[in-house]
């Protein structure tokens, strides 16, 4: 099964050191261009991580993909960033069902394209139910720690919802 992901999700799951589930859990990721101009091109503050990407690209285990519809894109820019629009409009056209977005407004707009939607702590789930990671816990707390945003309303229930 294929995954594209938008930038959000990369940034936390490489700031937990965990890019690794995504290989293990998907066939393919794939990141649209727009998407890797915001974790390499414009990310002066975060030039480990930017080097990171592009291992993972020459590697490939990152497939980068140029969206055909820019006019799509561009007509849909100011409703979302152009990561996002690139991540559903290239889950359009590539027939990849999964989009890998954390944005509650993106997830919607991802919704009316008809491509379902994974956030990472739906990946942090996935790992634990197939026995990649022992607990959700852990990596959650690393993410928050790390100034990844999530309620405490919606850990508590994350944590429930996982058995912890």
């Amino acid at each position: 099964m294929k995954i594209i992901s938008n930038t959000g999700p990369i940034i936390g799951l490489l700031s937990i050191k965990r890019m690794d589930l995504l290989w293990q859990l998907f066939d393919q990721v794939v990141i649209p261009q727009a998407v890797r101009r915001e974790l390499c091109v414009n990310a002066a503050d975060h030039r480990g991580e930017a080097e990171a990407i592009e291992q993972y690209i020459s590697d490939g285990k990152l497939a980068v993909y140029q969206v055909q519809n820019d006019q799509a894109v561009k007509a849909l820019y100011g409703k979302l960033h152009f990561g996002e629009l690139e991540v559903i409009i290239g889950a359009k056209e590539c027939e990849i069902s999964l989009a890998l977005i954390d944005e509650i407004k993106a997830r919607k707009m991802a919704e009316e394209f008809l491509v379902d939607t994974i956030g990472i702590m739906g990946i942090l789930s996935l790992a634990k139910r197939r026995g990649l990671i022992k607990t959700v816990k852990d990596e959650v707390d690393c993410l928050r720690g790390n100034g990844y945003r999530i309620s405490e309303k919606l850990y508590q229930k994350f944590l429930r919802q996982n058995g912890e």
